[in-house]
């Protein structure tokens, strides 16, 4: 419980500081705490291309024996904006 408290302080603090929220992969629980975070950073017209590309990032790779393992570290250091880029840069990709 104090360690979930902790998390959405963590989060809330990050959205006060005018920073972009940072994604933290290096555990279940924080890229929770920080995809969620970092996602309120993002313009409603942004969200769902940053959405589509949390949800979709292990699909990406055949025989994964961990696909939330595979998100964690693909997105681990990325700010919501970076994801949305390579998110739309994938989309760009896809339609050529």
């Amino acid at each position: 419980m104090r360690k979930a408290a902790a998390l959405l302080l963590m989060g809330g603090l990050a959205a006060c500081s005018g920073e972009p929220t940072i994604i933290d992969g290096s555990s279940a629980a924080t890229f929770a705490a920080t995809t969620q975070a970092a996602r309120t950073d993002l313009p409603d017209s942004d969200k769902l291309a940053f959405d589509k590309a949390i949800a979709t990032v292990p699909a990406r790779r055949y025989a994964n024996d961990d696909p939330a393992a595979t998100a964690r570290a693909a997105f681990d250091g990325l700010t919501a904006a970076q994801v949305v880029d390579i998110e739309r840069d994938r989309s760009k990709g896809d339609m050529q």
